[in-house]
């Protein structure tokens, strides 16, 4: 099963010069690449233990990209060599995990060196709230109900709304919020980002919020992330 996500192999090539051996510090940025793709695909099969974790797709595939830039850069590696390398370095993780007599705490050891590298290489995104998301989604569903009709997407998205409007209104209920304090609240945060997205697409920028938040926001309770990180 291939693990590594394509985004990994995302680096140029370099001109060919003769590679030179891995130092300590390349060695420890591979595992990291390593574990950091193993625990994103345990977050995409919705394995429990991986949810401990910040979500690690995209940040993941960001992060390896750079370090295997980095390693092309500076050891005169081509592409195909840095990927061998991170291929090794799975089969690495995967084995010290199958020999462990503690498999998590194995996990626990190496995301506690990796995650704070990833967070300076890749910093995270904000989350947005529970009335942001139901803004975005709400909006996502528009604009792709516009392009496509009432798809499968655009069904799937409806639904996902709606689940995190419902939520986001039972979170204002409880903090004392009346209905209507609540439409208006969640039409204004609908108004603002549809405002902000359209300032940045003329931009040609993307929104700065974890988007991918919202659909773990929308999961059942037992599916989301318990490290909110």
């Amino acid at each position: 099963m291939n693990i590594v996500p394509l985004l990994l192999l995302a680096v140029s090539q370099p001109a060919a010069s003769p590679p030179v051996p891995l130092d300590q510090m390349q060695r420890r940025d591979l595992s990291c690449v390593a574990v950091l793709a193993i625990i994103a695909s345990e977050q995409e099969r919705g394995i429990e233990s991986a949810l401990d974790y910040p979500l690690l797709s995209e940040r993941g595939a960001a992060y390896a990209a750079m370090v295997g830039q980095r390693i092309m850069d500076d050891t005169g590696r081509t592409k195909e060599q840095v990927r061998d390398d991170i291929l090794a370095a799975v089969a690495d993780q995967q084995t010290m995990a199958q020999d462990a007599a503690e498999p998590d705490e194995l996990v626990r050891s190496e995301m506690a060196t990796c995650l704070p590298l990833l967070d300076v290489a890749v910093p995270p995104k904000p989350k947005p709230d529970l009335t942001q998301c139901a803004g975005m989604l709400q909006l996502a569903y528009e604009e792709v109900h516009n392009r496509e009709g009432l798809s499968k997407t655009a069904q799937d998205l409806k639904t996902l709304a709606a689940v995190l409007d419902s939520r986001a209104r039972d979170k204002m209920r409880a903090e004392g919020l009346s209905g209507q304090e609540s439409d208006i609240l969640l039409t204004q945060s609908r108004e603002a980002m549809l405002a902000d997205a359209k300032k940045l697409e003329k931009k040609g920028q993307g929104s700065d919020l974890d988007f991918d938040h919202c659909f773990f926001l929308a999961a059942p309770e037992e599916k989301q992330p318990r490290n909110e990180h």
